[in-house]
């Protein structure tokens, strides 16, 4: 019976996997259908009908003649073009706006890019993409590292609370209108893997009590746990953070078969309980496990205590890359897989490499789920008159080429994806950088770059957050080297309330280390960046010393809450590497104990 189980689940990872090297062998085809069926299902809506009100898509039946007339009629558009309409459907319109069937849910996006969050639509076609793309990248990982069917997933993941508009949509964050689907239920079905925790901990709108629970679960279930995974990298790090400082107590809660008096919501306590049982011969495993552990600062930790995991997965691409030590510290031997690639607007690509390590992985691009055009950027220097001061906007980044479609990309070159979607988008810049490394197929295989409005800018210098990363993990190298001290998060801003402007790069750091060090952990970040416009406004003195703030324990912490308390998810948090918001600007400076000025340009 159990080889006949056995047989069954790889006979459907066989079946996915073989549907994906379908279409992606006759991706432009593919493409082009995709665009017909969004075409032909929104036909009418009132943003087409501004560009396509005269064309009759279904007398088109050339697929290359319609691909040409939709690039040529319907203009590129922003999230500024699309707001009018959300909004007029979260405050009641049922018309026909961007899509024929009514939009039932609004997605709120993390708003840890631009500063504020973002409504985007979400309908059945946003899960039934999500469950493809899950089940997908399932039966990958279950090729290189094979799972137990019926084990268990220590999975970090939180819903935060939903409400309605005025209109009665229901708004909240993609993660958790996927986690209240039918989907959730019936991925965990059909990959025969199982979250500990029940949807009572997933949903508590609270992160700290569920992270414990999740803890708590996890370890009550370790040997039966066959990966830990998150949305992101960061809530797998936080939550380990928080197990360095709570392992005792989750140790007593599993010898009593309690539970803290930290988690005070009810339904949560009896879910929990409902499960939970006294062990005391578990709990004195952990103990001495944890005992080990803690003199050996948390090493390995995953593999300790949960012996028959086979990795760890999350998204670890973009922002999330400065949490790739940490997250290998903790890893010890055992693998990171990096998650498929996606946004809020849409899923983009899985990961049919999981062997690949985060900082190389990249992304095949799935041709059914949108259709998708690439914009080619081309990098430019800086143009800059030092008599008049002409400086560049943030946007004039790159140079632009014309849109082409995902047939006509080309390896090695860099581009901005730009989505038509089932929900109602057309056309829509993303604001992702993304380079083709090759092609899985013919359909290509993305390596994100960076988000492109996160720039860090004075005056002729354009600073992206993967400059920022760089210049931060040289400089984090020379902290490191003291015993126990560690970067731990860090953010940065572009000061120009005082002229000459100048960064201000703020670092939360654990352990003690010399000012000596920081200064020179200043001075090393001001002369890593290399950009032209940075090095010849540092030399001409039109940017100031970059400046280094230390901050107090806690304030990355304080910042989640900040966003918490503006209803994102811990499932859907990024910090944001660059900010003008003035709150954060607040926190950041009231925490501030220690400023260090560079002396790298004399």
């Amino acid at each position: 019976m159990e080889h006949e189980t056995e047989f069954n689940q790889k006979h459907r990872e066989t079946d996915i996997i073989s549907w994906f090297e379908g279409v992606a062998e006759d991706a432009a085809a593919v493409q082009r259908l995709t665009l017909r069926q969004i075409l032909e299902l929104n036909y009418g809506v009132e943003y087409l009908k501004k560009w396509l009100e005269d064309i009759k898509i279904q007398e088109i039946l050339d697929e290359n003649a319609l691909e040409s007339i939709y690039a040529s009629l319907v203009p590129l558009s922003s999230h500024a073009d699309l707001e009018p309409f959300t909004q007029r459907i979260a405050d009641g319109d049922t018309t026909p706006l961007i899509t024929q069937q009514p939009i039932t849910n609004l997605s709120l996006s993390s708003g840890t890019t631009e500063g504020r969050q973002k409504l985007v639509p979400f309908n059945h076609h946003s899960s039934q993409t999500t469950l493809q793309i899950f089940k997908l990248a399932a039966a990958y990982r279950s090729r290189i590292y094979p799972t137990r069917e019926g084990g268990k997933i220590l999975e970090f993941i939180y819903s935060s609370k939903q409400c309605k508009t005025k209109g009665g949509v229901i708004a909240g964050t993609a993660t958790t209108h996927y986690y209240a689907s039918d989907e959730f239920k019936i991925k965990q079905q059909q990959t025969k893997s199982f979250t500990c925790s029940p949807e009572e901990v997933i949903s508590s709108g609270d992160y700290r009590q569920s992270t414990y629970c999740h803890l708590l679960l996890g370890l009550y279930f370790s040997h039966e746990v066959e990966f830990v995974t998150s949305t992101f990298a960061y809530s797998i790090v936080q939550a380990f953070r928080s197990f360095e400082e709570m392992w005792k107590e989750l140790c007593h809660d599993i010898r009593e078969g309690s539970l803290s008096s930290i988690i005070n919501i009810t339904r949560v306590r009896k879910a929990v309980l409902g499960v939970t049982q006294p062990n005391p011969e578990l709990a004195s495993r952990i103990e001495n496990v944890c005992e080990e552990l803690e003199r050996a600062d948390w090493f390995s930790i995953v593999p300790r205590l949960w012996p028959n995991a086979k990795y760890i997965y999350s998204i670890m691409t973009g922002s999330m890359q400065p949490y790739l030590t940490k997250l290998r510290h903790y890893a010890g031997e055992l693998p990171l897989v990096s998650a498929d690639y996606g946004s809020t607007e849409s899923w983009i690509g899985v990961n049919v490499d999981p062997k690949s390590p985060p900082e190389k992985v990249t992304f095949a691009v799935i041709p059914t789920f949108s259709y998708f055009e690439f914009i080619p950027l081309y990098r430019q220097k800086s143009n800059y008159n030092y008599q008049n001061g002409n400086v560049n906007s943030a946007n004039d980044d790159f140079i632009e080429g014309d849109p082409v479609p995902l047939s006509q990309v080309k390896i090695g070159q860099q581009y901005e994806i730009v989505l038509t979607t089932f929900t109602g988008l057309y056309r829509y810049r993303l604001g992702d950088v993304v380079e083709v490394a090759s092609f899985y197929k013919k359909t290509p295989k993305l390596n994100f770059i960076f988000r492109r409005k996160l720039i860090l800018t004075v005056n002729i210098d354009k600073n992206t957050e993967k400059d920022l990363q760089l210049v931060v993990e040289r400089a984090s190298q020379i902290l490191s080297k003291a015993r126990r001290t560690e970067l731990i998060d860090f953010t940065s801003h572009a000061n120009v309330t005082k002229q000459p402007g100048h960064y201000v790069i703020y670092w939360e750091i654990k352990g003690e280390t010399n000012e000596r060090v920081l200064d020179e952990c200043c001075r090393e970040m001001d002369a890593s960046f290399v950009d032209h416009g940075y090095v010849v406004s540092r030399r001409t003195k039109s940017i100031g010393p970059l400046e280094l703030c230390i901050v107090e324990r806690g304030t990355f912490k304080k910042i989640l809450e900040y966003y918490i308390g503006n209803g994102a998810a811990l499932s859907q948090f990024k910090t944001p590497r660059c900010t003008s918001n003035q709150v954060l600007l607040k926190i950041l400076n009231a925490c501030t104990i220690k400023r260090f000025h560079s002396t790298a340009y004399g």
